[in-house]
């Protein structure tokens, strides 16, 4: 048995599990990350987040990984709740950082009152960059379900986003299209599937189905590809206040360079938890 001392955060009810592999080493298999992240016999989360020290380019190295022990490269929610992690352990006293993902470099503020900025970078469209199988770039695609066709808009912010537009959020066919989009062949590393009502221009309502993981309360790389999509569309303005189950995040972007995703990153508790390593 191994015993870790881990710290759980949350961002708009969007949880994680913050581990430190700065100054320790850890056993990283899924079948760990699966029981750390288990709301019955672990902690409960919907990633793990793992601290190591950085390069010449970065301060620091981020490893997210979802619930169902598949590692990802991008997390807004968990980005922005990184920065406050690193801080609250004094591992560093800056307020603006560079973070090194498996497939992204992020840049974080933080600010006064507990409000955390993060630029994911620019976003992109094209299907090779998201990955999606499509041989040409197209405003819009069609995915066959079953025998419904479905008609979605495609985005990478560091990981695969299918954004479907809604007209009511509260009726949004999310627990049965969400499973089926993520896991669907034209998506070859599955997708994280947004559903996303059109409020105003200021103001969008946002539904997650998170692969690997599930609805989640919020999604941040999600509220960052839902505001790139209207915004690319001429829906909504620069930038948009998005509203999920959990609250509310505030999106940026001017259809050019990086998105900035801008809301509260809150520790909850922290503590000690044994498990088996094999």
């Amino acid at each position: 048995m191994a015993t870790t001392a881990f710290t759980k955060m949350q961002s708009l009810g969007n949880d994680f599990v913050m581990l430190d592999s700065i100054s320790t080493q850890l056993p990283l298999e899924p079948d760990i990350i699966r029981h750390l992240a288990d709301r019955h016999v672990g902690i409960g989360c919907d990633q793990v987040i793992v601290a190591s020290p950085g390069n010449d380019s970065a301060d620091f190295f981020m490893r997210i990984f979802n619930a169902d022990g598949t590692e990802v490269g991008q997390c807004g929610n968990g980005a922005r709740c990184f920065a406050r992690y690193l801080i609250e352990n004094g591992w560093t006293d800056k307020r603006h950082l560079v973070v090194q993902t498996s497939s992204a470099q992020l840049e974080l503020v933080l600010e006064d009152g507990g409000q955390v900025s993060v630029n994911m970078g620019t976003p992109l469209f094209e299907p090779a960059a998201v990955p999606f199988d499509s041989p040409t770039c197209e405003k819009d695609y069609v995915l066959h379900i079953g025998e419904e066709q479905v008609r979605i808009h495609i985005a990478s912010i560091g990981n695969p986003h299918a954004v479907l537009s809604v007209d009511d959020i509260n009726c949004a066919p999310v627990k049965s299209l969400g499973p089926a989009i993520e896991c669907h062949p034209a998506f070859p590393q599955k997708a994280n599937v947004g559903f996303v009502q059109v409020c105003d221009r200021e103001h969008l309502k946002l539904r997650v189905w998170e692969r690997g993981v599930g609805e989640t309360m919020a999604c941040g790389s999600g509220a960052g590809a839902a505001a790139a999509v209207c915004r690319k569309q001429g829906l909504v303005d620069d930038t948009v206040e998005v509203e999920l189950p959990g609250g509310m995040v505030e999106v940026s972007w001017s259809g050019r360079d990086g998105l900035w995703l801008r809301g509260p990153a809150t520790t909850v508790y922290r503590g000690e938890i044994e498990f088996a390593v094999t």
